[in-house]
């Protein structure tokens, strides 16, 4: 699956263990993550929870919260018994819980650093507690709203560290101009037609003076910043 894995000397292993495969499996086999791994510059593995539970006949994964209480808690067994298959002394592993530290570029960036990462995505109405203080490193959240299970966060934080490893995007510049990276919003954008439907392209992106075209852009992305600041 990975032909030049054996060549390139610093490729990024990723982990996710999930009720979901499927979900995950769709998302991280497109597009520029595709592109990564049939270079060998990533390796993304999906992993069904239920691999490991130690309920033959059903596969459970769950149970009911002692104490009472809505819904369901996914049990401890499998989660540390997946975790500790998949991990070595360098892996990094992170739960992807709604209470956890919210994702950012910074975050993003220092997870690409890692040789590799396991992410654990929760479900029901968490993961047992013993769970959360023995195995992670890190716990994250994408944002204070809440989802059906943690796979499609696992995905957002995925795609979003990828950005930040060597080789993963086409254009690195690409990169250091993203909005949030320099904590301003994305300047406005224009391609062809010059003209449509009346409206024109600003003459200053069609002149060719690029250091004047550099500052319109941190001119139309800093007033952009203060508009959303004040709307909001």
């Amino acid at each position: 699956m990975f032909p030049n894995a054996s060549v390139i000397k610093n490729v990024m292993k990723i982990d996710l263990i999930t009720l979901f495969p499927e979900m995950a499996s769709g998302f991280l086999s497109e597009s520029m993550l595709a592109q990564a791994q049939k270079k060998g510059i990533l390796q993304i593995g999906v992993h069904d929870l239920r691999k490991w539970s130690n309920d033959p006949k059903h596969n459970r994964v769950d149970d009911r919260p002692f104490g009472g209480g809505a819904g369901m808690l996914l049990k401890p067994e499998p989660i540390f018994d997946a975790i500790e298959a998949l991990k070595t002394p360098k892996s990094h592993v992170v739960y992807l819980a709604p209470d956890g530290e919210k994702l950012s570029p910074k975050i993003a960036e220092n997870l690409a650093k890692k040789e590799h990462i396991i992410f654990l995505s929760g479900h029901y109405e968490g993961i047992d507690e013993r769970a959360r203080e023995k195995l992670f490193h890190q716990e994250i959240s994408i944002g204070e709203y809440i989802l059906t299970n943690g796979t499609l966060p696992a995905c957002v934080v995925i795609d979003c560290l990828c950005r930040f490893v060597p080789g993963v995007l086409g254009n690195e510049k690409s990169l250091t101009n993203e909005s949030f990276c320099n904590n301003l919003l994305s300047f406005p954008q224009y391609t062809r037609p010059a003209e449509y439907k009346g409206m024109r392209v600003p003459e200053v992106l069609m002149e060719g003076n690029h250091a004047e075209i550099e500052a319109w852009r941190k001119r139309k992305a800093a007033e952009r910043k203060d508009q959303r600041t004040e709307k909001f």
